[in-house]
């Protein structure tokens, strides 16, 4: 079906195509008839290749990423297409629009997208109202961020705010200090700013926990444009903090891959292919660096089963789809799950994948 309805799609802008797919997913998931169908053609056709992570046991490996369903509003529908499970996001504390459009380019010969949306958000509020009709047997994430115009020695606050609202409505909590979007966030990356605002979320979540009774994982997004340096401070404060996984990793500003495109000067993020190596690259430092003792959720450039099993590869123990999701649909989670069926056998997910990035024979 996707096939049929994708070059219609690419007909219109890019983000006006978006809106029309997300406004449609969003009326399916209220209506059980629809939800029915989309599960009937894609989610029962997905294998089952359970795996613990974090504590949390997903259905398969195979996740949507922040940024597709940045309000809440599709859970049911998204879900029944197969996705083993969603991160929702990203939501700040206060309403905002994001960046003027037009803000999304796709790159079509390169099956890739270049955003600046800028954290567009209906805010907490409204996003939690969203999230609370969700099933709650659909396993969430919820991507957190600050507003544009919150100073960054204040980013904090918004961080904890959001922390303080969706907690009790997500099975994780990602940390999106990477986004290239809005100006200065990936300042947060560094040290001297990471240490406080891990520290400060670490003992937030451990207040809710106590009150709650329920410990949720948090999770930390970070850059493909980091340095060796940046990453080894990165994995040592997530340590320290007890992070509980590294979302590897967010859009590129880089346009290495794009000489002579037309929308190569576009400002914003890149995703897709070109994306691939990069974050590859940061999932295999990462994975050095932590042996395993920190989850690493792979995103990036993947858009068939061979780039998703790179990521497994370099270190990653759950990938998420988005842009590979735009161009080639429902049908990518079944090919990358169906590969994965096959290579690993009789194996549990866990062992096959532990052999896998280890270098063993598969």
């Amino acid at each position: 079906m996707y096939a049929t309805l994708r070059p219609i799609l690419f007909q219109l802008e890019a983000e006006t195509a978006h809106d029309a797919v997300l406004g449609a997913l969003g009326q399916a998931s209220r209506n059980k008839a629809a939800t029915a169908l989309l599960e009937r053609f894609n989610r029962r056709r997905i294998p089952s290749l359970p795996l613990e992570v974090m504590g949390i046991r997903f259905p398969h490996p195979v996740g949507l990423a922040a940024g597709l369903d940045k309000q809440g509003n599709a859970c049911g529908a998204l879900h029944a297409l197969g996705f083993g499970w969603l991160e929702l996001g990203t939501v700040t504390p206060l309403p905002q629009p994001g960046n003027p459009r037009p803000r999304m380019f796709r790159l079509a010969e390169h099956g890739a997208l270049i955003n600046r949306l800028g954290f567009n958000s209906d805010g907490l509020e409204r996003f939690c109202r969203n999230v609370a009709r969700c099933d709650a047997r659909i396993i969430k994430g919820v991507n957190i961020g600050k507003n544009a115009a919150t100073a960054l020695e204040k980013s904090a606050d918004d961080y904890l705010a959001c922390l303080d609202a969706v907690h009790r409505h997500a099975d994780y909590v990602a940390v999106n200090i990477s986004s290239p979007n809005t100006r200065d966030l990936r300042d947060l990356q560094r040290a001297q700013a990471l240490n406080p605002l891990l520290s400060g979320l670490d003992r937030r979540r451990m207040q809710l926990a106590d009150a709650g009774g329920r410990r949720v994982p948090l999770v930390l997004k970070i850059s493909p444009d980091a340095d060796r340096a940046t990453l080894d401070d990165i994995a040592s404060l997530a340590r320290k903090h007890r992070i509980d996984g590294i979302a590897a990793t967010n859009t590129t500003r880089s346009r290495a891959a794009l000489e002579g495109h037309a929308s190569a000067a576009e400002p914003g993020g890149l995703s897709g292919p070109p994306l691939a190596e990069a974050a590859t690259e940061t999932v295999a430092a990462l994975f050095r660096n932590l042996q395993g003792e920190i989850p690493i959720i792979g995103i990036g450039g993947i858009d068939s089963a061979e780039r998703a099993l790179e990521k497994f590869q370099a270190g990653a123990d759950l990938v998420q789809i988005y842009t590979g999701f735009i161009y080639h649909g429902p049908r990518l989670i079944r090919e990358i799950t169906e590969r994965l069926r096959i290579e690993a056998g009789a194996r549990p997910m866990r062992d096959f994948l532990d052999e896998l990035r280890t270098g063993r024979d598969r």
